[in-house]
């Protein structure tokens, strides 16, 4: 037995450390975890010239099922509107009072409300069936802004509203409320397919930041002119880093849609 407590302790220490490193190879404590990629974000764009007679979009990208987000809300009223329609009345105050901020503002609360009153998703189905729309899903839960559509769907809708020779259960003066609106929408809320036309456009805006990845769904449908033309546009988006790109996407979208 040593002498020396101490000496006897570090040797012992020191055989401890190398039998350890031994054990444990040293790459494996400094490799770094694999980073998830972060996909590009994606547009798909749907055009209809209604001047030109055409009655199919010519769409640009893939037309995929996006996240509504707002757009939904023309959806939503649409429903309302086809609801009155069925019981021979016009709007209520208090539908109007919901209606209006709903479009013109982007006015959450008042989406709420009139989700409920259309009947929630079981109700926007049955009205989009009634309006043409084959490849959009509605949000359940009471999240009408996760309903799912596609672009070439978002014309089907516009057409319902604002192609005068479409088949469109919606009645002129339903027709005309809806794109009155549409053409009312605070100034800061006016970009996105307006960024290609003179002022006076007619349009809806939607932007979302999704909780599960932190990325920005962002889209725009309307009616705009060009060249003295009139035409519905719809560019939907999503993975977006933040809402200023998905807004540049969209525009750019557009743009190069109607160039």
């Amino acid at each position: 037995m040593s002498s020396h407590p101490r000496r006897a302790a570090g040797v012992l220490m020191a055989s401890a450390a190398a039998l350890l490193s031994a054990a444990v190879p040293a790459a494996a404590a400094v490799t770094p975890a694999p980073k998830t990629p972060v996909p590009d974000p994606r547009a798909t764009v749907a055009v209809l010239d209604l001047d030109a007679g055409a009655t199919t979009p010519v769409v640009r990208g893939e037309d995929r099922a996006y996240d509504t987000a707002s757009i939904v809300k023309v959806d939503i009223l649409a429903a309302l509107l086809l609801k009155a329609q069925d019981e021979r009345r016009a709007l209520t105050d208090d539908e109007r009072g919901h209606a209006e901020p709903m479009i013109r503002r982007s006015d959450n609360d008042a989406a709420d409300a009139l989700w409920r009153e259309i009947g929630q998703d079981a109700g926007l189905t049955a009205a989009n069936r009634r309006l043409g729309l084959t490849s959009t899903t509605a949000g359940t839960g009471g999240r009408w802004g996760l309903t799912r559509t596609t672009a070439g769907d978002q014309i089907r809708l516009l057409r319902a509203v604002f192609d005068d020779s479409a088949d469109t259960p919606l009645n002129p003066d339903s027709r005309a409320y809806v794109r009155a609106l549409m053409g009312e929408v605070l100034p800061e809320q006016s970009w996105g397919v307006s960024a290609v036309a003179a002022p006076g456009a007619e349009l809806k805006n939607g932007w979302l930041q999704r909780t599960t990845t932190g990325l920005w769904d962002v889209n725009s449908i309307g009616e705009v002119t060009i060249g003295g033309h009139r035409c519905l546009v719809a560019v939907l988006s999503d993975g977006s880093a933040s809402m200023s790109d998905g807004v540049s996407l969209v525009e750019r979208t557009a743009r190069t849609a109607l160039a």
